[in-house]
C-alpha cells in the first residue's frame, strides 16, 4: 500500500480486524463462471484471528448456495486451514503468494493499494484444478466503496 507521502504502509493484524464485505469473482479454465457475495470477519483469539467468510455461492447458472470457510491468522499475517495446516503468509506490504497443494499449485497476489478496499487474486493450474479468481474486500456502510 502507498500512503499519501509516497511511502509504503505495511498492514498489521489489527488493520483486518472485524468485518468486510466480499464479493468474489471466479472463472475456470472450462469456461464456467461462478460468484461468491458475502460478508468475512476476523475475529481476535488470543494472539492471532479467526477468519470466517459466509454468504452465497453460485456456480455455472446454478445456485444460490450457502457457503463457509474458516482459517485462522497469526499476529504475523501468516494464514493456516482449520486443521492447522500452514496456507501462506500475507506480505505485510502487499504482494505474491504461493501454496502448493499436490498436484495443484496456488499462485496468489495480495493488493493493498486502495486501502480500505483491498483484493486478493488466486491463479490455480493443476491436473486436479484450473480456475482464477479476485476477491474484493470493502468495509460495510460504503465505506470501501
Amino acid at each position: 500500500m502507498t500512503g499519501q507521502s509516497g511511502t509504503v504502509v505495511a498492514r498489521d493484524l489489527g488493520a483486518f480486524l472485524g468485518a468486510w464485505q466480499v464479493s468474489r469473482q471466479i472463472r475456470q479454465d472450462d469456461g464456467a463462471r461462478g460468484r461468491f457475495e458475502g460478508t468475512a470477519r476476523w475475529q481476535a483469539d488470543g494472539t492471532g484471528a479467526i477468519y470466517c467468510e459466509r454468504g452465497q455461492f453460485w456456480l455455472g447458472g446454478q445456485g444460490p448456495f450457502v457457503a463457509e470457510r474458516s482459517y485462522r491468522w497469526d499476529a504475523d499475517l501468516t494464514v493456516y486451514f482449520e486443521d492447522g495446516r500452514l496456507f501462506h503468509q500475507v506480505p505485510a506490504e502487499g504482494g505474491a503468494v504461493a501454496h502448493w497443494c499436490p498436484p495443484d499449485q496456488y499462485d496468489g497476489h495480495y493488493d493493498f493499494s486502495d486501502w480500505p478496499r483491498w483484493s486478493l487474486r488466486w491463479r490455480v493450474s493443476g491436473p486436479r484444478k484450473g480456475y482464477q479468481s479476485l476477491t474484493r474486500y470493502t468495509l460495510p456502510g460504503g465505506s470501501g466503496s
